[in-house]
Protein backbone atom coordinates (compact mmCIF):
# COMPACT_ATOMS: atom_id res chain seq x y z
CA UNK A 1 0.00 0.00 0.00
CA UNK A 2 2.84 2.36 0.86
CA UNK A 3 4.63 1.58 -2.41
CA UNK A 4 1.45 2.12 -4.42
CA UNK A 5 0.73 5.42 -2.63
CA UNK A 6 4.31 6.62 -3.23
CA UNK A 7 4.03 5.69 -6.91
CA UNK A 8 0.80 7.68 -7.29
CA UNK A 9 2.34 10.74 -5.59
CA UNK A 10 5.48 10.62 -7.74
CA UNK A 11 3.40 10.31 -10.91
CA UNK A 12 1.24 13.22 -9.81
CA UNK A 13 4.19 15.46 -8.91
CA UNK A 14 5.64 15.17 -12.42
CA UNK A 15 2.40 16.11 -14.17
CA UNK A 16 0.27 19.21 -14.55
CA UNK A 17 -2.92 17.26 -15.44
CA UNK A 18 -5.64 16.49 -12.87
CA UNK A 19 -4.97 13.46 -10.69
CA UNK A 20 -7.92 11.30 -11.86
CA UNK A 21 -6.95 11.60 -15.51
CA UNK A 22 -3.29 10.96 -14.70
CA UNK A 23 -4.00 7.77 -12.67
CA UNK A 24 -6.26 6.32 -15.36
CA UNK A 25 -3.72 7.24 -18.01
CA UNK A 26 -0.90 5.50 -16.10
CA UNK A 27 -2.98 2.30 -15.81
CA UNK A 28 -3.89 2.42 -19.49
CA UNK A 29 -0.38 2.97 -20.82
CA UNK A 30 0.38 -0.77 -20.49
CA UNK A 31 -2.81 -2.90 -21.03
CA UNK A 32 -0.64 -6.00 -20.69
CA UNK A 33 0.01 -5.16 -17.03
CA UNK A 34 -3.73 -5.06 -16.38
CA UNK A 35 -4.20 -8.46 -18.08
CA UNK A 36 -1.47 -9.97 -15.89
CA UNK A 37 -3.16 -8.45 -12.82
CA UNK A 38 -6.48 -9.99 -13.97
CA UNK A 39 -4.85 -13.44 -14.21
CA UNK A 40 -3.27 -13.14 -10.75
CA UNK A 41 -6.63 -12.17 -9.19
CA UNK A 42 -8.29 -15.15 -10.97
CA UNK A 43 -5.66 -17.49 -9.44
CA UNK A 44 -6.28 -15.99 -5.98
CA UNK A 45 -9.91 -17.13 -6.36
CA UNK A 46 -8.76 -20.73 -6.91
CA UNK A 47 -6.73 -20.79 -3.71
CA UNK A 48 -8.27 -22.93 -0.91
CA UNK A 49 -10.38 -20.90 1.50
CA UNK A 50 -10.68 -17.87 -0.81
CA UNK A 51 -14.16 -16.64 -1.93
CA UNK A 52 -14.37 -17.69 -5.57
CA UNK A 53 -17.09 -15.39 -6.91
CA UNK A 54 -15.72 -11.98 -5.70
CA UNK A 55 -12.20 -12.66 -7.01
CA UNK A 56 -13.50 -13.88 -10.39
CA UNK A 57 -15.78 -10.85 -10.71
CA UNK A 58 -12.85 -8.54 -9.89
CA UNK A 59 -10.61 -10.40 -12.36
CA UNK A 60 -13.24 -10.00 -15.08
CA UNK A 61 -13.62 -6.29 -14.38
CA UNK A 62 -9.85 -5.71 -14.61
CA UNK A 63 -9.65 -7.73 -17.84
CA UNK A 64 -12.55 -5.74 -19.30
CA UNK A 65 -10.81 -2.52 -18.25
CA UNK A 66 -7.60 -3.58 -20.01
CA UNK A 67 -9.49 -4.23 -23.26
CA UNK A 68 -11.42 -0.94 -23.32
CA UNK A 69 -9.22 1.64 -21.52
CA UNK A 70 -6.31 1.81 -23.94
CA UNK A 71 -8.41 2.64 -27.06
CA UNK A 72 -10.27 5.34 -25.13
CA UNK A 73 -7.03 6.97 -24.04
CA UNK A 74 -5.70 6.96 -27.58
CA UNK A 75 -8.70 9.05 -28.60
CA UNK A 76 -8.14 11.61 -25.78
CA UNK A 77 -6.59 14.82 -27.12
CA UNK A 78 -3.41 15.57 -25.18
CA UNK A 79 -4.07 19.26 -24.74
CA UNK A 80 -1.96 19.46 -21.61
CA UNK A 81 1.25 18.40 -23.34
CA UNK A 82 0.58 20.72 -26.26
CA UNK A 83 -0.05 23.62 -23.92
CA UNK A 84 3.20 22.87 -22.12
CA UNK A 85 5.20 22.78 -25.31
CA UNK A 86 4.06 26.04 -26.86
CA UNK A 87 6.74 27.64 -29.01
CA UNK A 88 8.61 30.56 -27.49
CA UNK A 89 7.17 33.04 -29.99
CA UNK A 90 3.66 32.36 -28.68
CA UNK A 91 4.64 33.47 -25.17
CA UNK A 92 3.46 37.00 -24.49
CA UNK A 93 6.05 39.80 -24.17
CA UNK A 94 4.89 40.40 -20.60
CA UNK A 95 6.33 37.04 -19.51
CA UNK A 96 9.81 38.00 -20.71
CA UNK A 97 9.62 41.58 -19.42
CA UNK A 98 8.70 40.38 -15.94
CA UNK A 99 12.19 38.85 -15.68
CA UNK A 100 14.03 42.13 -16.35
CA UNK A 101 13.62 44.14 -13.10
CA UNK A 102 16.43 43.82 -10.55
CA UNK A 103 16.02 43.87 -6.79
CA UNK A 104 17.62 47.05 -5.45
CA UNK A 105 18.68 45.32 -2.24
CA UNK A 106 19.00 41.57 -1.84
CA UNK A 107 20.26 39.19 0.82
CA UNK A 108 21.36 35.74 -0.37
CA UNK A 109 21.85 33.02 2.24
CA UNK A 110 23.18 29.47 2.31
CA UNK A 111 20.76 26.68 3.14
CA UNK A 112 22.08 26.31 6.70
CA UNK A 113 21.03 29.92 7.49
CA UNK A 114 17.39 29.49 6.45
CA UNK A 115 16.22 29.17 10.12
CA UNK A 116 17.65 32.66 10.65
CA UNK A 117 14.87 34.23 8.55
CA UNK A 118 11.99 32.48 10.31
CA UNK A 119 8.93 34.77 10.30
CA UNK A 120 7.61 33.34 13.56
CA UNK A 121 10.75 34.12 15.54
CA UNK A 122 10.36 37.29 17.63
CA UNK A 123 13.38 39.59 17.64
CA UNK A 124 14.92 37.68 14.75
CA UNK A 125 16.57 38.92 11.59
CA UNK A 126 13.37 40.15 9.92
CA UNK A 127 12.42 42.26 12.94
CA UNK A 128 15.95 43.71 13.07
CA UNK A 129 15.77 44.66 9.39
CA UNK A 130 12.43 46.42 9.91
CA UNK A 131 13.96 48.36 12.81
CA UNK A 132 16.96 49.27 10.64
CA UNK A 133 14.70 50.69 7.91
CA UNK A 134 12.92 52.88 10.49
CA UNK A 135 16.22 54.02 11.99
CA UNK A 136 17.68 55.04 8.61
CA UNK A 137 14.47 56.87 7.71
CA UNK A 138 14.56 58.85 10.97
CA UNK A 139 18.29 59.61 10.91
CA UNK A 140 18.99 60.12 7.20
CA UNK A 141 15.56 60.73 5.68
CA UNK A 142 16.27 57.86 3.27
CA UNK A 143 13.80 55.08 2.59
CA UNK A 144 15.62 51.75 2.24
CA UNK A 145 13.97 49.59 -0.44
CA UNK A 146 12.40 46.31 0.57
CA UNK A 147 15.00 43.63 1.17
CA UNK A 148 14.54 40.49 -0.93
CA UNK A 149 15.85 37.41 0.91
CA UNK A 150 16.47 34.21 -1.05
CA UNK A 151 18.56 31.09 -0.67
CA UNK A 152 21.51 30.53 -2.99
CA UNK A 153 22.94 27.04 -3.38
CA UNK A 154 26.14 28.48 -4.87
CA UNK A 155 27.04 29.90 -1.45
CA UNK A 156 28.54 27.85 1.33
CA UNK A 157 25.92 26.52 3.78
CA UNK A 158 26.81 29.11 6.47
CA UNK A 159 27.55 31.98 4.08
CA UNK A 160 25.51 35.05 3.13
CA UNK A 161 25.93 37.77 0.51
CA UNK A 162 24.51 41.30 0.23
CA UNK A 163 23.71 42.39 -3.33
CA UNK A 164 22.75 45.78 -4.78
CA UNK A 165 21.03 45.74 -8.18
CA UNK A 166 22.12 42.16 -8.78
CA UNK A 167 25.80 42.77 -7.94
CA UNK A 168 27.43 41.29 -4.87
CA UNK A 169 28.77 44.01 -2.59
CA UNK A 170 29.78 42.13 0.55
CA UNK A 171 29.90 38.60 1.90
CA UNK A 172 30.13 37.07 5.35
CA UNK A 173 30.06 33.72 7.11
CA UNK A 174 28.13 32.74 10.24
CA UNK A 175 28.25 29.77 12.57
CA UNK A 176 24.79 28.60 13.59
CA UNK A 177 24.03 28.10 17.30
CA UNK A 178 26.99 30.29 18.25
CA UNK A 179 27.59 33.88 19.37
CA UNK A 180 30.16 36.27 17.94
CA UNK A 181 32.50 37.69 20.60
CA UNK A 182 34.18 40.83 19.22
CA UNK A 183 37.42 42.12 20.69
CA UNK A 184 37.02 45.92 21.09
CA UNK A 185 40.70 46.26 21.97
CA UNK A 186 40.49 46.27 25.78
CA UNK A 187 39.83 42.60 26.52
CA UNK A 188 40.87 41.65 30.07
CA UNK A 189 41.28 37.91 29.52
CA UNK A 190 41.38 35.62 26.51
CA UNK A 191 38.75 32.91 26.09
CA UNK A 192 38.64 29.87 23.86
CA UNK A 193 36.73 29.98 20.61
CA UNK A 194 36.94 29.72 16.84
CA UNK A 195 38.93 32.67 15.52
CA UNK A 196 37.29 34.78 12.81
CA UNK A 197 36.75 38.37 11.66
CA UNK A 198 33.65 40.49 12.23
CA UNK A 199 32.12 40.83 8.70
CA UNK A 200 31.19 44.54 8.75
CA UNK A 201 34.42 46.14 10.06
CA UNK A 202 36.93 43.29 10.01
CA UNK A 203 37.58 43.35 13.76
CA UNK A 204 39.14 40.25 15.38
CA UNK A 205 36.45 38.04 16.91
CA UNK A 206 35.65 34.54 18.15
CA UNK A 207 32.76 32.16 17.62
CA UNK A 208 31.69 30.89 21.02
CA UNK A 209 28.93 28.47 22.15
CA UNK A 210 25.98 29.89 24.15
CA UNK A 211 27.30 28.55 27.47
CA UNK A 212 30.39 30.79 27.19
CA UNK A 213 28.45 34.02 26.57
CA UNK A 214 28.65 35.19 30.19
CA UNK A 215 32.38 34.46 30.45
CA UNK A 216 33.06 36.43 27.26
CA UNK A 217 31.13 39.46 28.53
CA UNK A 218 33.02 39.41 31.83
CA UNK A 219 36.29 39.23 29.90
CA UNK A 220 35.42 42.44 28.01
CA UNK A 221 34.21 41.03 24.70
CA UNK A 222 31.23 42.50 22.88
CA UNK A 223 28.94 39.50 22.38
CA UNK A 224 26.28 39.65 19.64
CA UNK A 225 23.90 37.12 18.14
CA UNK A 226 23.74 36.11 14.46
CA UNK A 227 20.85 38.44 13.60
CA UNK A 228 22.80 41.41 14.98
CA UNK A 229 25.86 40.44 12.92
CA UNK A 230 23.90 40.44 9.66
CA UNK A 231 21.97 43.63 10.54
CA UNK A 232 25.17 45.50 11.44
CA UNK A 233 26.78 44.43 8.17
CA UNK A 234 23.67 45.50 6.26
CA UNK A 235 23.62 48.87 8.04
CA UNK A 236 27.25 49.48 7.07
CA UNK A 237 26.45 48.70 3.42
CA UNK A 238 23.47 51.07 3.52
CA UNK A 239 25.62 53.86 4.97
CA UNK A 240 28.21 53.37 2.26
CA UNK A 241 25.98 52.80 -0.78
CA UNK A 242 22.67 54.31 0.34
CA UNK A 243 22.83 57.04 -2.29
CA UNK A 244 22.30 54.40 -4.99
CA UNK A 245 18.79 53.79 -3.64
CA UNK A 246 17.83 57.38 -4.39
CA UNK A 247 16.53 57.30 -7.96
CA UNK A 248 14.37 59.84 -9.75
CA UNK A 249 11.19 58.01 -8.76
CA UNK A 250 12.20 58.04 -5.09
CA UNK A 251 13.07 61.76 -5.26
CA UNK A 252 9.69 62.49 -6.83
CA UNK A 253 7.97 60.67 -3.97
CA UNK A 254 9.89 62.76 -1.43
CA UNK A 255 8.91 65.97 -3.22
CA UNK A 256 5.28 64.87 -3.49
CA UNK A 257 5.24 64.16 0.25
CA UNK A 258 6.71 67.62 0.97
CA UNK A 259 4.22 69.25 -1.40
CA UNK A 260 1.34 68.07 0.83
CA UNK A 261 2.44 70.55 3.53
CA UNK A 262 4.58 73.07 1.59
CA UNK A 263 3.32 73.10 -2.01
CA UNK A 264 4.70 76.56 -2.90
CA UNK A 265 8.28 75.62 -2.01
CA UNK A 266 8.19 72.65 -4.37
CA UNK A 267 6.39 74.56 -7.14
CA UNK A 268 9.03 77.31 -7.10
CA UNK A 269 11.95 74.90 -7.40
CA UNK A 270 10.85 72.32 -9.95
CA UNK A 271 10.50 72.16 -12.87
CA UNK A 272 11.13 75.90 -13.29
CA UNK A 273 14.57 76.26 -11.65
CA UNK A 274 15.98 72.75 -11.42
CA UNK A 275 15.15 69.47 -13.13
CA UNK A 276 14.34 66.34 -11.17
CA UNK A 277 17.70 64.86 -12.23
CA UNK A 278 19.63 67.81 -10.76
CA UNK A 279 17.78 67.56 -7.46
CA UNK A 280 18.54 63.84 -7.43
CA UNK A 281 22.28 64.47 -7.87
CA UNK A 282 22.31 67.01 -5.02
CA UNK A 283 20.50 64.66 -2.65
CA UNK A 284 22.84 61.84 -3.64
CA UNK A 285 25.85 64.07 -2.90
CA UNK A 286 24.47 64.71 0.59
CA UNK A 287 23.70 61.05 1.31
CA UNK A 288 27.14 60.01 0.02
CA UNK A 289 28.74 62.18 2.75
CA UNK A 290 26.33 60.99 5.47
CA UNK A 291 24.34 64.24 5.57
CA UNK A 292 20.71 63.74 6.51
CA UNK A 293 18.11 64.85 3.95
CA UNK A 294 15.21 64.53 6.37
CA UNK A 295 14.97 68.35 6.55
CA UNK A 296 13.89 68.42 2.92
CA UNK A 297 12.13 71.78 3.27
CA UNK A 298 15.42 73.56 4.09
CA UNK A 299 17.10 71.81 1.17
CA UNK A 300 14.37 72.82 -1.27
CA UNK A 301 14.29 76.44 -0.08
CA UNK A 302 18.11 76.70 -0.30
CA UNK A 303 18.11 75.35 -3.84
CA UNK A 304 15.35 77.80 -4.80
CA UNK A 305 17.51 80.65 -3.46
CA UNK A 306 20.72 79.74 -5.30
CA UNK A 307 19.50 77.91 -8.43
CA UNK A 308 18.89 81.20 -10.33
CA UNK A 309 22.62 81.97 -9.97
CA UNK A 310 24.14 78.57 -10.87
CA UNK A 311 23.11 75.15 -12.11
CA UNK A 312 26.32 73.43 -10.91
CA UNK A 313 25.01 70.62 -8.71
CA UNK A 314 28.29 70.32 -6.77
CA UNK A 315 28.25 74.03 -5.92
CA UNK A 316 24.58 73.89 -4.97
CA UNK A 317 25.40 70.96 -2.68
CA UNK A 318 27.90 73.18 -0.83
CA UNK A 319 25.24 75.86 -0.30
CA UNK A 320 22.85 73.26 1.08
CA UNK A 321 25.52 71.87 3.43
CA UNK A 322 26.05 75.34 4.90
CA UNK A 323 22.33 75.66 5.63
CA UNK A 324 22.32 72.19 7.24
CA UNK A 325 25.38 72.95 9.38
CA UNK A 326 23.81 72.00 12.72
CA UNK A 327 22.75 68.51 11.64
CA UNK A 328 25.95 68.15 9.61
CA UNK A 329 28.38 68.49 12.53
CA UNK A 330 26.16 66.82 15.16
CA UNK A 331 27.49 63.25 14.64
CA UNK A 332 31.09 64.41 15.23
CA UNK A 333 30.63 66.52 18.37
CA UNK A 334 32.18 65.48 21.67
CA UNK A 335 31.12 66.59 25.15
CA UNK A 336 30.64 70.32 25.56
CA UNK A 337 29.80 70.89 21.88
CA UNK A 338 33.46 70.57 20.93
CA UNK A 339 34.37 69.59 17.39
CA UNK A 340 37.80 67.94 17.27
CA UNK A 341 39.35 68.29 13.81
CA UNK A 342 42.49 67.74 11.78
CA UNK A 343 43.34 71.11 10.27
CA UNK A 344 44.49 71.22 6.65
CA UNK A 345 47.57 73.46 6.44
CA UNK A 346 47.73 76.53 4.22
CA UNK A 347 50.36 74.89 2.00
CA UNK A 348 48.14 71.88 1.24
CA UNK A 349 45.19 74.17 0.58
CA UNK A 350 47.31 76.17 -1.85
CA UNK A 351 48.41 73.04 -3.73
CA UNK A 352 44.82 71.84 -4.08
CA UNK A 353 43.60 75.33 -5.02
CA UNK A 354 46.18 75.56 -7.81
CA UNK A 355 44.99 72.20 -9.17
CA UNK A 356 41.33 73.23 -9.50
CA UNK A 357 40.37 73.60 -13.15
CA UNK A 358 37.27 75.47 -14.30
CA UNK A 359 35.31 74.20 -17.35
CA UNK A 360 31.93 74.82 -18.94
CA UNK A 361 30.65 71.69 -17.16
CA UNK A 362 31.91 72.69 -13.69
CA UNK A 363 35.18 72.42 -11.78
CA UNK A 364 37.39 69.43 -11.19
CA UNK A 365 40.73 68.75 -9.51
CA UNK A 366 43.71 68.12 -11.79
CA UNK A 367 46.51 67.37 -9.33
CA UNK A 368 49.92 65.89 -9.95
CA UNK A 369 49.82 62.21 -8.83
CA UNK A 370 52.95 62.57 -6.72
CA UNK A 371 51.52 65.58 -4.89
CA UNK A 372 48.21 63.77 -4.39
CA UNK A 373 50.00 60.76 -2.89
CA UNK A 374 52.00 63.00 -0.53
CA UNK A 375 48.83 64.73 0.66
CA UNK A 376 47.08 61.41 1.25
CA UNK A 377 50.10 59.97 3.08
CA UNK A 378 50.09 63.02 5.34
CA UNK A 379 46.34 62.59 5.87
CA UNK A 380 46.71 58.95 6.90
CA UNK A 381 49.59 59.83 9.22
CA UNK A 382 47.50 62.56 10.87
CA UNK A 383 44.58 60.15 11.35
CA UNK A 384 46.84 57.54 12.98
CA UNK A 385 48.43 60.16 15.21
CA UNK A 386 45.06 61.38 16.53
CA UNK A 387 43.36 57.97 16.69
CA UNK A 388 43.33 57.92 20.50
CA UNK A 389 41.80 61.40 20.80
CA UNK A 390 38.97 61.30 18.24
CA UNK A 391 36.33 58.71 17.43
CA UNK A 392 35.90 59.70 13.78
CA UNK A 393 38.48 61.75 11.84
CA UNK A 394 37.25 65.14 10.59
CA UNK A 395 39.31 67.32 8.25
CA UNK A 396 38.87 71.09 8.57
CA UNK A 397 39.58 73.30 5.56
CA UNK A 398 38.31 76.26 3.53
CA UNK A 399 35.04 76.13 1.60
CA UNK A 400 36.84 76.56 -1.73
CA UNK A 401 38.71 73.24 -1.57
CA UNK A 402 36.38 71.22 0.67
CA UNK A 403 34.59 69.13 -2.01
CA UNK A 404 37.82 68.59 -3.97
CA UNK A 405 39.68 67.37 -0.89
CA UNK A 406 36.77 65.06 -0.07
CA UNK A 407 36.81 63.56 -3.57
CA UNK A 408 40.57 63.09 -3.25
CA UNK A 409 40.03 61.16 -0.01
CA UNK A 410 37.39 58.99 -1.68
CA UNK A 411 39.73 58.25 -4.57
CA UNK A 412 42.40 56.98 -2.16
CA UNK A 413 39.81 55.24 0.07
CA UNK A 414 40.47 57.40 3.13
CA UNK A 415 37.35 57.33 5.31
CA UNK A 416 36.99 60.73 6.93
CA UNK A 417 34.55 63.61 7.03
CA UNK A 418 35.58 66.95 5.52
CA UNK A 419 34.01 70.13 6.92
CA UNK A 420 34.67 73.69 5.82
CA UNK A 421 34.90 76.87 7.89
CA UNK A 422 31.49 78.01 6.60
CA UNK A 423 29.80 74.85 7.89
CA UNK A 424 30.45 75.49 11.59
CA UNK A 425 27.26 76.73 13.32
CA UNK A 426 27.33 79.24 16.14
CA UNK A 427 27.94 77.84 19.61
CA UNK A 428 30.33 75.13 18.41
CA UNK A 429 33.94 75.18 19.62
CA UNK A 430 36.53 73.86 17.17
CA UNK A 431 39.58 72.12 18.64
CA UNK A 432 42.51 71.12 16.43
CA UNK A 433 44.08 67.78 17.46
CA UNK A 434 46.45 67.55 14.50
CA UNK A 435 47.46 68.93 11.11
CA UNK A 436 47.42 67.62 7.56
CA UNK A 437 50.48 69.13 5.96
CA UNK A 438 53.50 68.32 3.80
Amino acid sequence: IISTGAGILVSRAASEANMGYEVVKQFGVQPRALRIASGVIFLFGLAPGMPLVPFWLLAGAVFFLSRNLAPALEKEPEETDMDREKPAEELGPEQAESLLPLDLLELEIGYALIPLVDNQKQGGLLDRIRALRKQVALEMGLIIPSLHIRDNLELKPNEYAICIKGNEIARGELLMDHYLAIDPGNVKARIEGIETREPAFGLPALWIPPDKKGDAQLAGYTVVDLASVVTTHLAEIVNKYGYEFLGRQEVQRLLDNLAKTHPKAVEELTPGLLSLGSIQKILQNLIREQVSIRDLLTIVETLADYAPMTKDTDLLTEYVRQRLSRSLVKPYLSKGNVLKVLAVTEKVEQIISNGITQTDYGTYLALDPLQAEKIMEATKAAIEGAATRIDHPVAFCSAMIRRHFKKLCERYQVDMAVISHNEIPTGIQVESVGEIGI
